[in-house]
Protein backbone atom coordinates (compact mmCIF):
# COMPACT_ATOMS: atom_id res chain seq x y z
CA UNK A 1 0.00 0.00 0.00
CA UNK A 2 1.48 3.36 -0.82
CA UNK A 3 2.05 5.73 1.68
CA UNK A 4 0.31 9.10 1.16
CA UNK A 5 3.33 11.45 2.65
CA UNK A 6 1.22 14.37 3.02
CA UNK A 7 -1.00 12.81 5.69
CA UNK A 8 1.92 11.23 7.33
CA UNK A 9 3.37 14.69 8.08
CA UNK A 10 0.42 16.14 9.04
CA UNK A 11 -0.61 13.17 11.53
CA UNK A 12 2.90 13.29 12.52
CA UNK A 13 3.03 17.44 13.38
CA UNK A 14 -0.17 16.63 15.23
CA UNK A 15 1.23 13.75 17.23
CA UNK A 16 4.61 16.20 18.03
CA UNK A 17 2.23 18.59 19.37
CA UNK A 18 0.32 16.48 21.54
CA UNK A 19 3.64 14.11 22.47
CA UNK A 20 5.04 16.86 25.15
CA UNK A 21 8.63 16.99 25.36
CA UNK A 22 9.35 12.57 25.29
CA UNK A 23 8.14 10.21 22.12
CA UNK A 24 5.20 9.54 22.98
CA UNK A 25 3.84 5.62 21.88
CA UNK A 26 1.39 7.20 19.24
CA UNK A 27 4.55 9.40 17.84
CA UNK A 28 6.92 6.36 17.92
CA UNK A 29 4.24 3.44 16.37
CA UNK A 30 3.98 6.14 13.44
CA UNK A 31 6.97 5.93 12.50
CA UNK A 32 7.78 2.34 13.45
CA UNK A 33 4.44 1.22 11.14
CA UNK A 34 6.56 3.03 7.94
CA UNK A 35 9.74 1.59 8.87
CA UNK A 36 12.10 -1.42 10.69
CA UNK A 37 12.10 -0.19 13.17
CA UNK A 38 10.09 -0.76 16.48
CA UNK A 39 8.15 1.71 18.55
CA UNK A 40 10.78 0.90 21.57
CA UNK A 41 13.78 2.02 19.11
CA UNK A 42 12.04 5.12 18.05
CA UNK A 43 11.68 6.15 21.41
CA UNK A 44 15.28 5.73 21.92
CA UNK A 45 16.78 6.87 18.98
CA UNK A 46 14.31 9.84 18.52
CA UNK A 47 13.00 10.92 22.78
CA UNK A 48 12.58 14.39 21.52
CA UNK A 49 9.65 14.73 19.19
CA UNK A 50 10.92 17.46 16.92
CA UNK A 51 13.71 14.75 15.87
CA UNK A 52 10.87 12.21 14.59
CA UNK A 53 9.02 14.89 12.74
CA UNK A 54 12.56 15.26 11.27
CA UNK A 55 12.41 11.73 11.06
CA UNK A 56 9.36 11.85 9.13
CA UNK A 57 10.27 14.94 6.59
CA UNK A 58 13.45 12.98 5.47
CA UNK A 59 11.58 10.17 4.93
CA UNK A 60 9.28 11.66 2.93
CA UNK A 61 12.24 12.93 0.52
CA UNK A 62 13.65 9.51 0.15
CA UNK A 63 10.06 7.54 -0.84
CA UNK A 64 8.93 10.41 -2.84
CA UNK A 65 9.15 10.09 -6.39
CA UNK A 66 11.49 12.35 -7.73
CA UNK A 67 15.14 10.70 -8.99
CA UNK A 68 18.41 10.79 -6.75
CA UNK A 69 19.73 14.03 -7.44
CA UNK A 70 16.77 15.22 -6.45
CA UNK A 71 16.79 13.96 -3.31
CA UNK A 72 20.02 14.51 -2.74
CA UNK A 73 19.93 18.48 -3.34
CA UNK A 74 16.16 18.78 -0.95
CA UNK A 75 18.62 17.27 1.95
CA UNK A 76 21.74 18.64 1.27
CA UNK A 77 19.78 21.47 1.13
CA UNK A 78 18.08 20.56 4.97
CA UNK A 79 21.48 19.43 6.43
CA UNK A 80 21.31 21.16 9.45
CA UNK A 81 18.08 20.00 9.97
CA UNK A 82 18.55 16.18 8.87
CA UNK A 83 22.05 16.21 10.02
CA UNK A 84 21.52 14.58 13.58
CA UNK A 85 18.43 12.11 12.08
CA UNK A 86 20.78 11.07 10.05
CA UNK A 87 23.92 10.48 12.21
CA UNK A 88 21.75 8.74 14.48
CA UNK A 89 20.38 6.19 11.94
CA UNK A 90 23.85 5.59 10.75
CA UNK A 91 25.19 5.14 14.26
CA UNK A 92 22.00 2.44 14.81
CA UNK A 93 22.76 0.83 11.40
CA UNK A 94 26.76 0.80 12.31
Amino acid sequence: MAINWDKFGADLDDLVEKAGDRTDSRLAGKISSVTRLTDDEVKKLFPDPADVKRLGNLMAIVKHADDENKKIIKIAGNIKEFGGVILKLLTRLA
